[in-house]
């Protein structure tokens, strides 16, 4: 079964520096329908503006990662991190016991426009740690590449729960199938173009949620960026 969210039903939030589309409750966008899908909490779909920015705040408890689609990031964090993310680069940031950090746009004349994704963990008050790599777009042309898992398989980065993130790149005859294993949710998401999934098809900003289907099939791309999260069965963790 696939559940459409649609670009246009999300929350946002403007201020001036940011424009930030909310897939789930997030921030003063409260949704009762909407607070995340298994332990997938949070997708924010970020613009900042040239040299503006988020700075330094606290998070504990929490995988997050950041997905650069235009321009750079500048991160830095009291783990004594400093990186600067650009498209193709993820960062995973495991907050844990606790972490503070801040994200800016790095260039002073182009925005950044980047995806924030919040992962719950299944422990608590682990040491915090950062990892970023970088997946080229020939890793991800017509397929779905690994890029977050538990056990870091084929050069993803490690996240702290039972998930996996896969990013592929869309265009044309381009097409990848993804085979669930039995009982397992998923999540798509569209960061750019527009794709079709199982036949159903997707704009930029679309989100998808699936129960009950164990083949994902992906194709129909017109320069579509997307986003698959391969979730345990289990319906709305708490807001924190």
């Amino acid at each position: 079964m696939l559940t459409l969210r649609k670009a246009s039903d999300r929350g946002i939030a403007r201020h001036g520096w940011l424009t930030s589309f909310h897939t789930f409750s997030f921030a003063s966008y409260r949704n009762v329908n909407e607070q995340g899908f298994s332990d997938l909490l949070v997708i924010n779909d970020d613009r900042v503006a040239a040299a503006k920015g988020f700075g330094q705040h606290p998070h504990r408890d929490m995988e997050i990662f950041s997905y650069v689609l235009e321009g750079a990031l500048e991160h830095k964090d009291t783990l004594g991190t400093g990186s600067v993310i650009r498209p193709g680069d993820v960062q995973l940031m495991s907050a844990g016991s606790g972490v503070a950090h801040s994200e800016f746009n790095h260039s002073a004349e182009e925005l950044v426009h980047f995806l924030q994704i919040w992962i719950v963990p299944n422990i608590s008050g682990a040491t915090p740690r950062y990892q970023q790599e970088h997946f080229s777009a020939e890793q991800k042309r017509g397929r779905l590449q690994l890029i977050i898992s538990p056990d870091g398989a084929n050069g993803s980065l490690q996240v702290r729960q039972d998930a996996r993130v896969y990013a592929g790149l869309f265009d044309g005859e381009e097409n990848a199938t993804l085979t669930l294993a039995p009982d397992r949710y998923a999540y798509v998401h569209v960061a750019r173009g527009s794709v079709e999934l199982n036949g159903v098809s997707l704009q930029e900003g679309d989100g998808v949620r699936v129960r009950d289907e164990q083949v994902l099939a992906l194709c129909n791309g017109q320069d579509a960026e997307v986003l698959v999260f391969d979730l345990r069965p289990q319906e709305l963790p708490q807001m924190p």
